[in-house]
């Protein structure tokens, strides 16, 4: 009877590891999903976008060109959705369905006439359906992109820059660019889209931040930096202050960050996984001579290494009180992460 007992509390546990894991992975890649929607309906739809992420986030054509295409008034999402996959505009009608509730976007359509193009991915299509101004475009960053995978959703997006041009002007801007999803002209240049993702930044950087970075020891630049590490290492944007509290702590005792995420920038794109963000690293990883791996190098890496949120500022400006030196990942594939102040318990908190 007790065995029983336990299968079913492990079972217990395991569905609530999955429960929650589900909708932070989805939230990370996707964006945080919409307040309407229930717990379960959440859990649901964002198991579906993982499901369907490459119809999702691939254009049916790279090369496709432009038509016409109409929203009447009173069309229903399911009657958009089919229509636009009838003319070759996008991959899979309830892919498109399940993004629309997944975001909130099913209830903003508007009718009127849009110049569309399957070059497009169905999140752009989806942003330009919000506004019958068809010569503007919805772009979003996502918390923690580095500039190059900014530089990369810009084919899909419905603008006109160029990924090269991109860079060349976002290079010295990388960590101020602010994650958010903005409504722009499509003949935005890649100076103009710069200059609106930094003021962004500015922006949403309210006094007491600035104050908080300076109770921390840190100048803006170098609090910037540690919030693009913490917003890399975290998967539940609620752990955000703890994390930070380990890596301050750490910088105050004179320690190395030893953070993973300062080794992926340093690797760069990954050509076997297709990311910039290898993962896992190997041991050889771990020893890449670069200023920007935390395990060989002391204190902060050279510039930030991704663009990170307001909550990962917010968390580097107000960080948890810890006691805490080490955290890693907790063995349930919930996301959440395993603290402890010596390095013998974060030893016992390694998986079996």
């Amino acid at each position: 009877m007790r065995r029983f007992f336990y299968f079913l509390l492990f079972i217990a546990l395991l569905a609530l590891a999955v429960f929650i894991a589900i909708p932070a992975l989805a939230a990370r890649r996707y964006g945080t999903a919409s307040p309407a929607l229930t717990g379960v309906q959440r859990f649901q739809y964002a198991a579906k976008m993982l499901w369907y992420d490459v119809y999702i986030t691939q254009p049916v054509d790279a090369y496709g060109a432009e038509q016409d295409f109409n929203v009447a008034s009173g069309e229903s999402p399911y009657e958009i959705a089919n229509r636009l996959q009838d003319d070759g505009l996008i991959l899979d009608s309830q892919a498109f369905v399940t993004y629309l509730v997944y975001t909130g976007m099913d209830k903003r359509l508007q009718p009127g006439d849009y110049r569309l193009s399957p070059s497009l991915s169905m999140q752009s299509i989806a942003g330009m359906l919000q506004d019958t101004r068809a010569s503007q475009v919805a772009f979003t960053v996502l918390p923690g992109w580095r500039m190059e995978e900014i530089a990369a959703s810009l084919p899909t997006s419905g603008l006109l820059i160029p990924e090269e041009a991109f860079l060349a002007v976002a290079a010295p801007q990388e960590g101020f660019l602010f994650p958010d999803t903005y409504l722009l002209p499509r003949t935005a240049t890649a100076d103009e889209l710069v200059a609106i993702l930094t003021q962004r930044f500015d922006q949403s950087l309210n006094p007491s931040a600035k104050e908080g970075f300076a109770r921390q020891g840190l100048t803006i630049y170098e609090a910037v930096t540690l919030a693009s590490i913490v917003q890399r290492e975290s998967v539940v944007a609620e752990e955000q202050p703890l994390i930070a509290s380990v890596f301050l702590n750490r910088l105050a005792a004179g320690q190395k960050l030893e953070s993973d995420p300062t080794v992926q920038y340093a690797l760069g794109y990954d050509e076997a996984g297709g990311t910039w963000w290898k993962n896992p690293l190997t041991y050889a990883d771990l020893e890449v001579d670069s200023p920007y791996n935390a395990y060989l190098y002391p204190g902060l890496p050279p510039t930030p290494i991704s663009n990170p949120s307001l909550g990962a500022l917010q968390a580097v400006a107000f960080p948890a009180q810890t006691p805490y030196y080490y955290f890693r990942a907790r063995c349930d594939g919930t996301g959440l992460h395993a603290f402890a102040e010596t390095f013998q318990g974060h030893l016992e908190n390694a998986c079996d």
